[in-house]
């Protein structure tokens, strides 16, 4: 009895800690979307509807994280680690740094345009600060399941859960429970 309530009680996916160090709490959004400039055909804007996604980073066996104020030029203002916007927000954006990205319903977006509007860098071979090889690509899964093709091409749907991983592999999230309106 008590091996069955122990084993009840034991998650399916354990907690994985935040790694240490710059490369794992990248910046929210370089100097021009700040200033609220284009980034490719991506332009900063006030209004409209947005339907949620998920992110989760993993490099090295830690999480990286996904930073409050991705897509959000100044001037805005902070509760604590939440950012709330004061002028214009991009197509994508987040305003909390739990994973949460907010999307505008009206685009078809993909992962690479978010990494743009966030300043990172996404490839086979690169997510983020980190680099890896072509023999031990960056992974992707879409709901728990493999993505094959380049990460950057994933499309971003509402309540899309997005797990990358560089480096050792953590079993994927195949949902998230999203915040009402999303």
């Amino acid at each position: 009895m008590i091996v069955a309530l122990l084993a009840a009680a034991t998650p399916p996916y354990p907690p994985t800690p935040i790694g240490r160090g710059p490369e794992f709490l990248p910046p929210a959004a370089p100097a021009a979307v700040r200033r609220g400039l284009p980034v490719a055909d991506l332009h900063c804007t006030t209004g409209g509807r947005r339907f949620g996604i998920h992110l989760e980073v993993f490099a090295r066996g830690r999480v990286v994280v996904v930073p409050s104020g991705i897509g959000v030029a100044v001037p805005f203002g902070r509760k604590g680690a939440y950012i709330v916007p004061r002028g214009c927000t991009y197509p994508l954006r987040t305003l909390a740094p739990t994973g949460v990205v907010e999307v505008a319903r009206d685009k078809k977006l993909t992962l690479g345009d978010l990494f743009a509007v966030w300043g990172q860098p996404l490839g086979p071979t690169r997510l983020a600060s980190f680099t890896t090889s072509a023999r031990r690509p960056v992974r992707a899964y879409v709901g728990g399941r493999r993505w094959r093709g380049t990460p950057t091409g994933i499309p971003l749907r509402r309540h899309a859960q997005i797990v990358l991983q560089v480096g050792m592999y953590i079993r994927p999230h195949p949902r998230f429970l999203f915040p009402p309106g999303l």
